[in-house]
C-alpha cells in the first residue's frame, strides 16, 4: 500500500485538508469538501446489476476493477464507496471491500470498524432513543404516547431475536415498560441522513426534522422538540468526513456511508461523491443490490437531493445469475437454455436503464469454473440486443482486467447528456410514487396495501409529507417478492405492508412483503471462520 498522503495527491488533496487515521487512512476534513454550487470535472459512473443470487455477484469488484482499469488507460480516476456492514461481515456476505485484485485498503480494518463512523451513527441514533424514554419516564412537558413511538434502537449486529423486544422492565426505576424494536445501523434514518446531508447545517436540520411519535394529543414529536439535534451532531463530527482509502492498485477510493439497498436507498455519502468528482475525471460509485433497489433510489432519492447525475451506467451480470434467474442452478453442469432464459432478465434491467435516459454498459463478471462457451452465450445475447458488453476478468487479473469494460464506459460518457429524467414528481401521490416504482422497475402487476400500510398513508397525508420521495423495502434476490415476470404467468403484485416517515433522511420507506430491517445470521454464519492469529493478525474475511 501507498501512503495516504501520496493518494490524496494523485486528487490534488493537501495534507493540511486531511485528518490522517495512520498510514493509510484519512478523513477529508469539512474545509475541503466542495460546495454545492461547484463544478465539478469528475464524469460519475453508476455501476449496478441484475438481481444478485445469495453469494452475490462481485459488483463491488467490478467498480474497483473499472476504476483500476481508467487509470491503466490514462484517466485519473477515483472510487465513491460505501462503508461494510458488520452484520453481513459475520453473517452471508463474509466482506464488503471486493476480491482478489480488486480490493479496497486497508480491506480488514475497512471491514471491521474502520473509522467507527456506524458506531458514531449507532450511538447518535440510540442516544435519541434513550432521550424520547426518559422523556416518557419523567413525564415531560412533551407528553409523549408511549404506544405511539415509532423510533427504533440499531445495533450493527444481525440478531433476530431483537426484532421485536420489550423494555423498561424491573419496576419504577428502569422506565416504563412498551414494546419495542432493533433495526440493523445500515437502517437507521441517521444512516441515511449522513449520506444525504452536505454539510453540518444541513445535518443537523435534517436531524431535526426526525419523527419520533406522537403526543398524547396526536400532535408529532420530532428529534428538534426533544433537545436532541446538538448532542447528536456533536456524536457525528467526525463521522460526516468522508474517508479516503486506496485500492489493491493505488487508486483513491473515498468510502464513506453504509445505507443498504434493500432496506434503506444503498448509496454512498453525497459528500465523498462529491469529493471524488472535484479530484478525478472518472469517479465510479455503486449503488445497492440491483438496478430495481439501489440504482433507482440512487436516481430518484440521492441524485433529486443533490442535484449530481451520472454519465454512464454499468450493469454486471454473471453466468450464475443468469442461470438462477433463467429457472436453473448455479452449477457449470447446466444446460445453456437456463442462460438464455435469464437473459430475459437483463432484459427488464436494461429496459429500466433506458427509462433514466442511458444506454447500458454490460460488464460480464467472469468467475472461476465459466466456461467459454456460457460466456459466448451472454456475450451473443447482448449482440443481438444492441448492447455493448464487455468481459471483466479484474479478480484475477486487477485493472489489466477491465480495460476493454474501461474503454467503453469512456465511450459511453462521452455520449451527448440527456436530461434529468426522474421516475415520478414529487407532486404525485405516495400511492402513485409507488405504483410507478412498482409497475415500471420491478414490473408488478399493482399494488397490495395492508390495512396497516393504508393507515400509515393516512397518516401521511395528515402530516402533510406527501410530497417526500419513496423509498421501498423489499427483496434484493428477485424483482417482486412472491415471484418473477419472467418465469411466466401473471406479474405478481407488490404486498406494501406498512410505510414509515423518514422525514429527516426526506423519504417515506414503504416496507414491502416480509422484509425485516434486523436480519438475522445463517445457520453456518462467516463469523465461524473469522479469527485473530497471535500476532495481532485477523484472517477469514
Amino acid at each position: 500500500m501507498h501512503h495516504i498522503l501520496d493518494i490524496a495527491a494523485k486528487l490534488r488533496i493537501s495534507p493540511e485538508d486531511l485528518l490522517v487515521c495512520g498510514e493509510h487512512v484519512a478523513k477529508l476534513r469539512l474545509g475541503a469538501l466542495p460546495s454545492r454550487d461547484a463544478v465539478l470535472d469528475g464524469r460519475l459512473v453508476l455501476i449496478s446489476a441484475i438481481n444478485p443470487t445469495h453469494a452475490g455477484e462481485g459488483k463491488t469488484t467490478v467498480a474497483i476493477g473499472l476504476a483500476q482499469g481508467l487509470e491503466r488507460i490514462g484517466r485519473r480516476a477515483a472510487l465513491a464507496l460505501r462503508e461494510p456492514s458488520l452484520g453481513p461481515i459475520f453473517g452471508i456476505k463474509g466482506g464488503g471491500t471486493g476480491g482478489g485484485r480488486c480490493r479496497l485498503e486497508p480491506s480488514t480494518r475497512i471491514n471491521m470498524h474502520f473509522t467507527g463512523d456506524l458506531h458514531a451513527v449507532g450511538a447518535a441514533h440510540n442516544l435519541l432513543a434513550a432521550l424520547v424514554d426518559n422523556a416518557i419516564h419523567f413525564r415531560s412537558e412533551l407528553d409523549l404516547e408511549q404506544r405511539q413511538i415509532f423510533w427504533r434502537r440499531v445495533l450493527d449486529v444481525n440478531d433476530r431475536a431483537l426484532r421485536q423486544v420489550v423494555i423498561g422492565l424491573g419496576g419504577r426505576p428502569n422506565g416504563v415498560p412498551r414494546e419495542a424494536s432493533f433495526d440493523i445501523t445500515a437502517a437507521s434514518e441517521v444512516m441515511a441522513i449522513l449520506c444525504l446531508a452536505e454539510g453540518i447545517e444541513d445535518l443537523k436540520a435534517r436531524l431535526g426534522r426526525i419523527l419520533v411519535g406522537f403526543d398524547r394529543s396526536g400532535n408529532p414529536v420530532t428529534a428538534a422538540g426533544l433537545r436532541a439535534v446538538g448532542a447528536m451532531a456533536a456524536l457525528l463530527h467526525d463521522a460526516i468526513l468522508p474517508n479516503l482509502v486506496q485500492s489493491t492498485e493505488g487508486v483513491p477510493a473515498f468510502v464513506h456511508g453504509g445505507p443498504f439497498g434493500n432496506i434503506a436507498h444503498g448509496c454512498n455519502s453525497v459528500v465523498a461523491t462529491r469529493a471524488a468528482a472535484q479530484g478525478a475525471d472518472f469517479v465510479v460509485t455503486e449503488a445497492g443490490f440491483g438496478f430495481d433497489l439501489g440504482a433507482e433510489k440512487f436516481f430518484d432519492i440521492k441524485c433529486r437531493s443533490s442535484g449530481l447525475w451520472p454519465r454512464a451506467v454499468v450493469l454486471v451480470v454473471t453466468v450464475r445469475a443468469l442461470r438462477i434467474h433463467g429457472g436453473g442452478g448455479a452449477g457449470s453442469g447446466s444446460p445453456m437454455s437456463e442462460i438464455r432464459s435469464g437473459l430475459t432478465h437483463l432484459d427488464h434491467h436494461v429496459r429500466c436503464v433506458r427509462i433514466f435516459g442511458f444506454e447500458p454498459v454490460i460488464a460480464v463478471n467472469r468467475f472461476e469454473g465459466d466456461s467459454e462457451a456460457d460466456l459466448e452465450v451472454i456475450e451473443t445475447g447482448c449482440r443481438e440486443r444492441g448492447l455493448v458488453a464487455e468481459r471483466f476478468t479484474g479478480f484475477t487479473d486487477g485493472g489489466a482486467g477491465a480495460e476493454g469494460l474501461a474503454q467503453a464506459v469512456i465511450e459511453a460518457a462521452e455520449r451527448p447528456a440527456g436530461p434529468v429524467r426522474y421516475l415520478y414528481a414529487l407532486e404525485d401521490s405516495p400511492e402513485a410514487k409507488i405504483e410507478a416504482v412498482a409497475r415500471t422497475i420491478y414490473g408488478a402487476s399493482g399494488i397490495a396495501y395492508s390495512r396497516t400500510a393504508r393507515r400509515d398513508l393516512e397518516q401521511v397525508r395528515r402530516l402533510g409529507y406527501e410530497g417526500l420521495p419513496i423509498c421501498i423495502a423489499k427483496t434484493h434476490l428477485k424483482l417482486v417478492e412472491d415471484g418473477d415476470r419472467e418465469r411466466g404467468g401473471n406479474p405478481p403484485s407488490l404486498p406494501v405492508e406498512s410505510v414509515r416517515v423518514a422525514a429527516g433522511a426526506g423519504y417515506l420507506l414503504a416496507l414491502a412483503g416480509d422484509i425485516v430491517t434486523m436480519p438475522g445470521l445463517p445457520q453456518e454464519p462467516a463469523a465461524y471462520r473469522i479469527d485473530l492469529t497471535e500476532d495481532g493478525e485477523v484472517f477469514g474475511i
